[in-house]
């Protein structure tokens, strides 16, 4: 958006400047070519016009045939030019070319590729430094050095703060791409946890399938349902996260508002657990204790993490846990505000499994590896929010995962 608004403005605005500029230029030159002398109008008109080819057509006029044709015409009137008889208005054509000069390598160290900029920029400046000879000569070599070196320093100014832009916009566009990045492997790990959630509960049930079919034939219709709402509500999962890409990306949606996909958050926690309780065989205890006005308080950065440390935690329990018979799943908002900054506690414990079970619990690894943010990532999420996440064992033989996530 900012390169099209640019582009509108360099269309619109600044391309009509240029041209009405170079129409004066030329005017100009052809009015003080007769008082001043041909060769300083004539070199004036060159820089002034190469200057603002590149300033309003540079997507279109090649910077280095310009920048060759003003050294060709700037040396060969330096080197060819005498002590004009009016100093007064050659002076002023001189001042002018040497603007111009800086102007072009100014925008040279700004647009051009960086070998190009490297190389036509101390021609550029070497120009502009010397144009003040065609003046006067001083009687030695030393002064005449001497003088050039200090107008060099404009030529060096004009370069540093044509490099300055560069880098400005070098690494905006850096920070732009580096944000896109990360909103993208951010909704991706988004869409592996919550799939992978809906899945691991396909399996279990697809497992819970094979284990009555062949006894109990007539439960595997209701399981088969299960397995079906499963699959949908992982496929919404993938959809919902898609378009929130293309949101982020851009993408223009011009649907209605209430169509367009938010984060999740802690609405969503209590339709979780009843997946988790649908697909499982624990018993399931959610406590979600927050009335309408907590849940207002909440940022949304807050309830989008608590909303995946319960995802996380109940997958990992399918995976790991997959028969244990109670899971526990509590969240609330503690700490009152006049003593103390309040914060959201998040909570998910598991009982110790009935049964003894492989090192992959029920779902097994089957070689598999977490692709997601996993807890240790949610960890470091938290602790960016200025929370902190635990995890680790509880009880007897059970597992806790635990978060504080403060409000403010």
């Amino acid at each position: 958006m900012i390169t099209s608004g640019g582009n509108r403005l360099r269309t619109r605005v600044l391309r009509p400047a240029c041209a009405a500029l170079a129409v004066l230029t030329v005017l100009g030159g052809l009015v003080a070519g007769g008082t001043a002398g041909w060769r300083p109008a004539a070199t004036m008109t060159v820089a002034v016009l190469a200057a603002l080819a590149v300033a309003g057509w540079r997507d279109r006029v090649p910077m280095v045939p310009v920048v060759l044709v003003l050294t060709a015409a700037s040396a060969l009137g330096t080197a060819f030019s005498h002590p004009p008889e009016t100093l007064r208005s050659a002076g002023l054509l001189t001042l002018v070319e040497i603007a111009a000069t800086l102007l072009l390598l100014c925008l040279l160290a700004r647009y051009a590729p960086a070998r190009t900029a490297i190389v036509l920029c101390p021609v550029l400046g070497l120009l502009a430094s010397t144009v003040i000879l065609r003046l006067q000569v001083p009687p030695t070599l030393l002064e005449a050095a001497a003088q050039s070196a200090f107008f060099a320093l404009g030529a060096i100014a004009a370069g540093a703060v044509g490099g300055y832009l560069r880098g400005l916009e070098s690494r905006r566009l850096t920070s732009v791409r580096e944000a896109r990045r990360h909103q993208r492997l951010e909704l991706a790990r988004d869409l592996h946890d919550f799939v992978a959630h809906d899945v691991s509960g396909i399996v279990v049930l697809a497992q819970a399938a094979q284990v009555v079919g062949a006894d109990r034939p007539q439960e595997v219709l209701p399981i088969l349902r299960q397995i079906e709402a499963a699959g949908l509500q992982a496929l919404n999962s993938m959809d919902r996260t898609v378009r929130m890409l293309d949101d982020s990306a851009g993408g223009g949606r011009t649907g209605p508002a209430e169509t367009a996909p938010h984060a999740y958050g802690l609405g969503d926690i209590a339709d979780v657990v009843d997946r988790f309780r649908d697909t499982g065989r624990a018993e399931v205890r959610a406590d979600i204790r927050l009335t309408p006005e907590e849940a207002d308080r909440v940022p949304r950065e807050v309830a989008n993490t608590a909303h995946r440390i319960v995802v996380e935690a109940l997958t990992n329990i399918r995976r790991h846990a997959g028969a244990t018979p109670l899971v526990t799943v509590s969240v609330a908002v503690c700490g009152p505000p006049e003593t103390q900054l309040p914060v959201l506690e998040v909570s998910v414990v598991n009982s110790v499994p009935s049964i003894t079970e492989s090192a992959g619990g029920l779902l097994g690894d089957g070689g598999r590896h977490g692709g997601g943010t996993g807890l240790t990532g949610l960890a470091e999420r938290a602790s960016a929010l200025g929370g902190s996440l635990e995890y680790g064992p509880h009880g007897d033989r059970g597992w806790r995962v635990g978060a504080v996530l403060p409000l403010d």
